[in-house]
């Protein structure tokens, strides 16, 4: 069963894969639609607040590095 929080958004498991994937990440900037569950505001992951608070391990670890500014 696949997860997702909006049936426009990726889903939760394929979100590593968007991580390390510059391009869709500077496309949910462009767009400013969330990763995950299109909302609005994206910070440089390409993440909602809301979105960014529930990563943890290797999800965190490449936010973190994208809003570092070092990308994946």
């Amino acid at each position: 069963m696949t997860r997702r929080y909006n049936s426009e958004g990726i889903a939760r498991e394929d979100l590593l894969v968007a991580l390390r994937t510059p391009r869709q990440v500077k496309m949910a900037r462009s767009t400013n639609a969330c990763l995950l569950c299109c909302a609005s505001n994206v910070n440089e992951a390409g993440l909602c607040n809301v979105c960014y608070s529930l990563l943890n391990g290797e999800e965190l670890n490449l936010a973190c590095r994208w809003l570092a500014g070092l990308g994946p």
